[in-house]
């Protein structure tokens, strides 16, 4: 097989970094795990609690003499926090990850959105960076670890008395009292965080939050005008409920001159003459409507029966988030949350056969799904998905599903997408074990998800490469072509990772940090599969059909657009035997007998497996699309 070269090439390939500095290079982003919002601390000593924060949730990466920050989505915000990273590569470590909050205090001591937003703008040598986690340590992902083990190191590596860089302390037990203490002296909050856990990277139960005010990010729908001398009398809000975006109130106070100067300039670019929202017509009389675009903190006593926001208060604009992932917060009942990366979820028909080749049952199958949550959840979880049901069995009716009409319940939620005809559709996304049960309770087998998270669903954060044989071709000729896509990708700067698909074929992953968008990077990922086919044609093909496959394996490059999905990490198939999608190193791809090996049953095997050193990092790495 001849190796491709690509037609159009602006840049030269960008040579891959050797693996010694690729080692010590800055860790890669990954997603940040999220806290529940629940109505009261957790009790007992399992638990231990943190001050909660009033700013910008940031990974700090630091590696090779370099330093940098993301935000939560994964934006590179590096040019706005100097301060934090010119002492973050002070730090006595070959590389490290760190996860924590960026902060300005104000006169009285306690953090302030409004006073941090302020400095962002003008001051930023006066914000300081809380460090509550350490993920990666010289090479090593903690994720694993227990939380308390992974404080205790990230104690070890931080200054004791730097003014910039501070480690967030801690209590275990008493939760309560260190709340109440809180509220009194007008702080947010308490964080609180099981002592033993790992770090999955999704809102999976074992990080809480108990909030001493209520307070939210909300959509900025419009404006109304002011009859006194203000820029504006009040901004409407707007909020996804069941992954629509609908109204949610006003808020008019909060502003000073210069603030409600810099959003009307802020503004003006997004309006549109359509209603943005559905709402009391007087309420929003004389509106000015914008686009969805901007999202706004607000602090409010409670929300109406209506859905309407009661005594809001505008506390400044969010820019780390995307409108899509604004949605309405609901307080879970402490008492009533199940342990987590566990499931409460009850089975029916439990008896139920799915796979009547191998006689495994409906409760198996939600067995597996609980048993690899907290493996499967880094993956796929708060991520847009797409379900394939069999309610009866693999063998009889299956069919697609990524909206829902609400049948799926609170488990199962939504993120409100925009559509090409400009109308915005509830999208499904999991975010914890009951979510993955409850879905296979609505007879889900398999998990297919897209190239985006939900908090910038306009951003690809991974490049797939589905390699599809045709129904005579052996597993050696995949096999064959994986190794081939890795060398072509490795060529042009791109670390990959290889996944059996527990179908026919493997997908060759490259992850992406999430800066490019659809339109670049399906382009990317059409052209290079044009020049394998054009430069190869006898073992490839890019064209779908099935007829122009025989013999040849078809690149299926059409994973990498706007809502097209791939199957999950750890997901079940519904094909003969059970097989489930599993990662594998490129050294096992040598060797591994088909891309069915591993079934349904083997749980015990694959979470062994991913807490491995082989497998450390798998599906990682500090990467942008290349130019073409």
């Amino acid at each position: 097989m001849r190796r491709p070269t690509i037609k159009g090439s602006s840049a030269p390939p960008a040579k891959p970094a050797s693996r010694g500095a690729a080692k010590h290079a800055p860790p890669a982003f990954r997603p940040v795990q999220l806290a529940k919002l629940v109505d009261t601390v957790p009790p007992g000593d399992r638990w231990i609690h943190e001050m909660k924060y009033d700013g910008y949730r940031i990974l700090v990466a630091v590696g090779g003499g370099e330093a940098r920050a993301y935000t939560r989505s994964g934006l590179d915000w590096s040019g706005r926090f100097p301060s934090i990273l010119a002492e973050a590569r002070k730090l006595k470590v070959r590389s490290a990850l760190i996860d924590g909050e960026a902060i300005v205090t104000d006169a009285e001591g306690r953090s302030s959105f409004q006073a941090l937003q302020n400095a962002l703008k003008g001051a930023p040598t006066s914000i300081d960076f809380y460090a509550f986690d350490l993920l990666q340590l010289d090479g090593e992902d903690l994720t694993r670890l227990p939380l308390l083990e992974r404080k205790e190191k990230l104690e070890a590596i931080l200054p004791a008395k730097s003014p910039i860089l501070r480690y967030s302390d801690h209590i275990q037990g008493r939760g309560e009292e260190l709340l109440n203490r809180f509220c009194d002296a007008g702080l947010e909050g308490v964080i609180s965080k099981l002592a033993d856990s790992g770090y999955v990277g999704a809102r999976d139960g074992s990080w809480l939050k108990i909030k001493c005010i209520k307070r939210q990010e909300f959509v900025l729908v419009g404006w109304t005008p002011s009859d006194k001398d203000r820029a504006f009398r009040s901004l409407i809000l707007g909020v996804h409920d069941g992954g629509k975006l609908r109204y949610a109130g006003k808020v008019g106070t909060g502003f000073n001159a210069a603030g409600m100067a810099r959003l009307m300039k802020t503004m003006a670019p997004l309006e549109q003459k359509a209603a943005t929202v559905e709402a009391p017509r007087a309420e929003v009389r004389r509106a000015h409507w914008l686009r969805p675009s901007l999202v706004a903190e607000i602090a409010f006593t409670e929300m109406t029966n209506e859905g309407t926001l009661r005594h809001p208060s505008y506390l400044g604009l969010r820019e780390d988030k995307k409108p899509e992932a604004v949605v309405l917060e609901t307080e879970h009942r402490t008492a009533t949350l199940p342990p987590p990366a566990t499931s409460a979820v009850a089975i029916s028909n439990r008896g139920r056969v799915i796979y009547p080749e191998s006689n495994i049952t409906k409760g198996q199958l939600a067995d597996h799904y609980a048993d690899v949550a907290a493996i499967m959840l880094p993956w796929a979880g708060s991520r847009p998905i797409s379900l394939v049901r069999c309610p009866q069995g693999r063998a009889k009716k299956c069919f697609f599903q990524k909206h829902d009409a609400g049948s799926f319940g609170d488990k199962v939620h939504h993120v409100g997408i925009t559509e090409k005809d400009g109308h915005e559709e509830p999208y499904l996304y999991v975010d914890d074990a009951e979510g993955l049960v409850t879905c296979v309770q609505m007879g889900t087998i398999e998990f297919h998800g897209w190239g985006a998270r939900i908090e910038d669903v306009e951003k690809a954060d991974r490049l797939v490469f589905d390699l599809d044989p045709d129904e005579g071709l052996n597993f050696e000729a995949v096999r064959a072509a994986a190794f081939q896509f890795r060398d072509i990708l490795k060529s042009l700067g791109l670390t990959t990772f290889p996944m059996l698909t527990g179908g026919k074929g493997v997908h060759v992953i490259a992850p992406l940090t999430p800066r490019a968008e659809w339109p670049e990077v399906k382009a990317f990922a059409s052209r290079l599969a044009q020049a394998v086919a054009q430069s190869d044609p006898a073992h490839f093909t890019a064209v779908l059909s099935k007829a122009k496959r025989k013999g040849r394996i078809f690149v299926d490059y059409l994973r990498n657009q706007r809502g097209a999905t791939a199957i999950m990490a750890y997901s079940a198939r519904s094909r003969p035997g059970a097989p489930v999608a599993a990662p594998v190193t490129w050294a096992e791809m040598k060797t591994i007998d088909a891309p069915s090996h591993f079934h349904v049953g083997d749980a015990p095997e694959l979470k062994k497996r991913a807490a491995s050193k082989a497998l450390a990092g798998w599906g990682r790495a500090d990467q942008f699309l290349p130019d073409l």
